[in-house]
């Protein structure tokens, strides 16, 4: 009988871990995007619930008898664990963004290609950010960050079905959103500086020499700049951006 009790209370808490866990890695950047199989994420989401469950069984409530809070534990556990992974999905566009205006700067508009980690169109150097943000995430072991990051939640959001702070998950979403886009901005800095230099420029030469074609001389220009630009600003933008990115995380979830 003892037996018994003690494989329902394992298995309770091994569901309400994997609602929680799933529903997060599936938004998770690397592990929850769209190019790694689907049956990859659900071995990897099991075995992390697996690992998970013995250590906080303790902090995880009783099985209830009533069938209707059950569903409401399961499904407060799916939404903390899908604004988690917003969160970390929403953080990781900033490169994205960073990418378009560096492409609008640079004369890259138009290339637009496949972008993996955000799973739509995107501009040519966004894709090859948001890539390589992918990708540091894993060299410097970030990813073990984010799955500590959901390991935390349980001190900040109880796995209690009582998590009504919806206003207070759309708050952070929104600044998130404001915070990623921000740096986004401040990436691509240097390259809006370098365009107005450059637009300026060859605004006063085209009314200077009217009959000039502008045009012709100043999208080569740009390209060649741009390029320029971005082999220098390059890697300190991207290592600005991953130490903001884990900045970020560990201010919202208490992650070290």
């Amino acid at each position: 009988m003892q037996f018994d009790i003690f494989i329902a209370d394992g298995l309770f808490a091994f569901l309400l871990i994997f609602s929680r866990v799933g529903s997060a890695v599936m938004l998770m950047p690397g592990i929850g995007d769209s190019f790694v199989p689907t049956n990859i994420r659900l071995m990897f989401v099991v075995a992390i619930s697996f690992v998970m469950t013995p250590v906080l069984s303790n902090v995880l409530p009783s099985p209830p008898s009533d069938f209707l809070f059950f569903v409401v534990l399961v499904l407060s556990e799916v939404m903390v664990g899908l604004f988690i992974g917003t969160v970390m999905r929403v953080l990781i566009s900033s490169l994205d963004t960073a990418g378009m205006v560096i492409s609008l700067q640079s004369g890259f508009s138009n290339a637009l290609v496949f972008n993996a980690v955000a799973g739509s169109q995107g501009s040519l150097i966004g894709a090859m950010f948001s890539i390589l943000g992918v990708v540091l995430l894993m060299v410097t072991n970030m990813h073990h960050f984010l799955l500590k990051s959901i390991f935390e939640s349980y001190s900040i959001f109880a796995a209690d079905g009582l998590f009504l702070e919806a206003e207070s998950m759309a708050e952070v979403i929104v600044r998130s959103v404001n915070i990623a886009f921000n740096v986004g901005v401040q990436m691509a800095a240097p390259f809006i500086v370098v365009g107005l230099l450059l637009y300026s420029g060859f605004g006063i030469l085209g009314r200077l020499m009217p009959q000039l074609q502008v045009f012709f001389l100043a999208l080569p220009a740009q390209i060649f700049l741009s390029l320029i630009t971005l082999s220098m600003v390059f890697s300190a933008g991207i290592l600005m951006w991953l130490a903001f990115y884990e900045d970020q995380i560990a201010t919202l979830f208490g992650a070290s």
